[in-house]
């Protein structure tokens, strides 16, 4: 590299000469001078190789030669903040002051002090004081200095605060610009952003990063069509950024635009590094489109990027549950238990599969354990109570229920899953009963009793109470 810049070379050359030569004056070999410029040099680069003694020493030697210089002051000041020398480096810091007031790094050192000390309010004063005072550049970076002083002491919505006049006053501050688009989504002041990016957008058309965090304030308030109007502009003005493709690609799925999604986010995998949640996001797009081959093809490429990410086993198997494919979801759901192994909703599926394929006692067998891990949820006693009756299991099927009923409680799906295995051992009277019961309690949850057993629906008696209930809701 340094052939390709031979200036590289003459600056090293140049700090190595600097060195040497600050060695031999503290061996007191050698009476060659050594400039302020020098000095400043010597302390920055032992200070950036963590070497603090030899900095301390040679800001030291640098006041004693230039006693009236604020900005060795300054450093050496810096130095004791790293040493945890407070007091000493507030003391240098007001003789600074007195010598230098217009120096910014003056007041953010002094801040520096005050929250270490934790004095967050005169910390937070001090910069207000001088904000007032001073402009341009140095206002911006104050303000920027009070947002941080805010965030440490948790007063978040001042933090914003802060951001939006630093762009107020500098529109293209790309510091300020990364910043407030996160505290906008943190304090969901999304209007004032839209308020505010509009503005500095009127003035200043090609900011890229303006026009982004247009983008977000609208996605936040889930204006997804705007949202994704304000990235395009974006990536107009700058065809690589990847983040607004990213953002994009989220507004696109939140439309179910599933075909643009797949697009913009392949086009952040050509200008980005890979993602796993890039390849999962395109994974789920295809799957929305029943496009499973796909959607199993991406997924397993997030999971290259994420071995231990459990739930992207868990989607190639429900990819492949989709297409009835019960031995390979097996697999993938295996997959994913082997990293997860308490989570129920794994191991329901994984009984389900194997109900699909007539290994009725190694569903039950997983569908039991769904219960044990989530005994409070509704969910894993519907799948096991579903699982027995499936399997013909009709007197276990009904201890289970009453098991379940004392857990979770009188849900309408377990009286409808009651009244199912009233009907499937014959006890139909029973059965009507405890139909119209269900019915009472919530019409809608009917479909759980016809997706136990589709069969019930050849029985003109059930099939006349279910309707008579039906159009007896739809009339109120």
């Amino acid at each position: 590299m340094n052939q390709d810049f031979p200036f590289l070379n003459d600056d090293f050359e140049e700090l190595k000469d600097l060195l040497q030569q600050f060695e031999n004056l503290k061996a007191g070999t050698s009476h060659s001078f050594l400039d302020e410029d020098s000095f400043e040099l010597i302390i920055d680069y032992y200070d950036e190789h963590d070497e603090l003694p030899n900095a301390m020493q040679a800001a030291e030697m640098a006041i004693e030669q230039f006693p009236y210089s604020s900005t060795l002051l300054l450093k050496k000041a810096n130095l004791l903040i790293e040493s945890k020398k407070y007091q000493e480096a507030m003391d240098l810091l007001e003789k600074a002051s007195i010598l230098d007031s217009t120096d910014i790094n003056l007041y953010i050192l002094q801040t520096d002090v005050y929250l270490a000390m934790n004095q967050h309010e005169k910390a937070a004063a001090l910069l207000e004081e001088q904000i007032a005072v001073f402009e341009g550049d140095d206002k911006t970076e104050l303000l920027l200095e009070l947002a941080d002083v805010y965030d440490d002491c948790e007063e978040f919505e001042k933090v914003f605060d802060c951001l939006r006049l630093a762009l107020e006053h500098a529109p293209n501050n790309e510091e300020a610009l990364h910043k407030i688009c996160f505290w906008t989504e943190f304090t969901g002041r999304n209007e004032e952003s839209i308020r505010l990016h509009t503005n500095i957008i009127n003035e200043h058309p090609y900011n890229q990063l303006a026009w982004f965090n247009l983008g977000t304030a609208y996605q936040g308030l889930k204006l997804y069509e705007k949202a994704i109007d304000a990235y395009q502009y974006a990536i107009v003005i700058d065809e690589k950024f990847d983040y607004a493709y990213r953002n994009m690609g989220d507004a696109y799925i939140r439309l179910r635009k599933y075909a643009e999604a797949i697009d913009v986010l392949k086009k952040h995998l050509e200008i980005a590094k890979p993602e796993d949640v890039i390849y999962e996001a395109i994974g789920h797009c295809y799957e929305r489109q029943r496009k499973y081959t796909q959607a199993r093809y991406y997924y397993r490429k997030a999971s290259h990027l994420s071995p231990g990410d459990d739930k992207l086993y868990y989607k190639i198997g429900i990819a492949y549950m989709t297409e009835a494919n019960w031995e390979n979801a097996i697999k993938s759901i295996m997959s994913a238990i082997k990293i997860n192994k308490n989570s129920a909703e794994y191991l329901i599926a994984l009984g389900q599969c194997y109900i699909e394929l007539e290994k009725n006692k190694e569903g039950l067998i997983h569908l039991l354990a769904a219960v044990r891990i989530r005994p409070s949820s509704i969910t894993t006693w519907q799948e096991f109570i579903r699982g027995l009756y499936i399997s013909g299991f009709y007197d276990e099927a009904l201890i289970q229920l009453d098991a379940a009923i004392q857990k979770v409680g009188h849900k309408p799906v377990l009286q409808y899953y009651l009244a199912g295995i009233m009907f499937a051992t014959g006890k139909s009277k029973e059965g009507m009963l405890q139909l119209e019961t269900a019915l009472q309690m919530n019409v809608k949850h009917v479909k759980k009793l016809i997706e136990l057993d589709p069969t019930l629906l050849q029985h003109p008696g059930i099939v006349e109470l279910i309707t008579r209930y039906k159009k007896t809701k739809k009339n109120k």
